[in-house]
């Protein structure tokens, strides 16, 4: 077989399993603690709608001023939006403090 022709089915080979392949992204959904019920009803079908597309969901709760000292209300938040949404994800990381924030990270069932 002359090099040339092996060049271009190997090429070929490479151009078809990059268009099977599929990169998943992270996508954020941002929260505060005070945050409504309709307000959160509208991140947990954003949410929804990122894990049914196959993509892993970072839900971060951002703390202002004396927000910070209630961690307990925020960490039960937190996982009120994952039981909202346990018939599509499931908690690939708890909830874990950071500095101001409090980050989740949800991965599709």
């Amino acid at each position: 077989m002359d090099y040339g022709k092996y060049r271009y089915e190997q090429t070929k080979r490479e151009r078809a399993a990059r268009k099977r392949q599929r990169t998943v992204e992270i996508k954020e959904v941002r929260l505060r603690p005070k945050i409504g019920d309709h307000d959160l009803q509208v991140k947990v079908r954003a949410a929804r709608r990122f894990l049914e597309e196959g993509n892993r969901v970072k839900v971060t709760l951002r703390f202002r001023g004396r927000e910070r000292s209630h961690t307990d209300i925020a960490e039960e938040l937190l996982n009120e939006f994952a039981g909202m949404l346990e018939d599509v994800a499931q908690v690939e990381q708890k909830p874990q403090t950071a500095g101001r924030d409090m980050t989740m990270l949800l991965a599709p069932q």
